[in-house]
């Protein structure tokens, strides 16, 4: 059970274009967002930062989902971990790759530009504090500033993301959930973990 119940989409209906932009892009209105409109401004300003941030990115979406995932996976945020995976997979990320995530430093799967913008999201979702100068060495070797600009985004909105998940125990929606069951398991990802039931 969620600690705050989401409120039914028909109670919100205001953001009906937004939630069908949603809705087109991620298959279903995620819960998260139908308990942030308990404060309809909140979900508004949410709206449009998250808007922003995955869709005025120049950086490909398979790199987002991936650094999602990633900076979700370090943060242990079991609900943005199959978001953030299974979005990876819509986005055209193999499965393959996707299960290497787990093992991006040494998987020949990724190049040195993605290995940079992951190591970057796993190290900042741990330990903000602890990003050194070096990361940003490695990532000016393959990234614009405005590309690092948009990676850091993406890393903040998941930390954010994975803090509201998982202190409201939201409600893990169906394919998301038969997602990680089926493709995170073999890491150590328990859909008890969270609040699906």
């Amino acid at each position: 059970m969620p600690r705050i119940p989401p409120l039914d989409r028909s109670d919100l209906g205001d953001f009906d274009p937004f939630f069908k932009i949603i809705e087109e892009m991620m298959g279903f209105v995620p819960n998260s967002m139908l308990t942030m409109g308990r404060w309809p401004e909140l979900l508004q300003a949410f709206n449009g930062l998250a808007g922003v941030i995955q869709g005025g990115a120049t950086i490909e979406r398979e790199l987002i989902q991936l650094v999602a995932f990633v900076s979700s996976n370090a943060s242990g945020c079991r609900y943005c971990q199959a978001h953030t995976s299974h979005g990876a997979e819509k986005a055209g990320v193999a499965l393959e790759k996707i299960d290497a995530a787990f093992e991006f430093e040494t998987s020949d799967l990724f190049s040195a530009a993605e290995r940079a913008a992951l190591r970057l999201a796993r190290d900042s979702s741990l330990v903000p504090s602890a990003v050194e100068d070096a990361h940003f060495e490695d990532l000016r070797a393959h990234y614009t500033e405005r590309e690092i600009i948009e990676l850091v985004a993406v890393i903040s909105l998941f930390g954010w993301l994975n803090r509201w998940n998982d202190t409201m125990g939201t409600t893990l929606e169906q394919g998301p959930l038969q997602f990680g069951r089926e493709n995170l398991a073999s890491h150590g990802w328990d859909a008890g973990k969270h609040r699906d039931r």
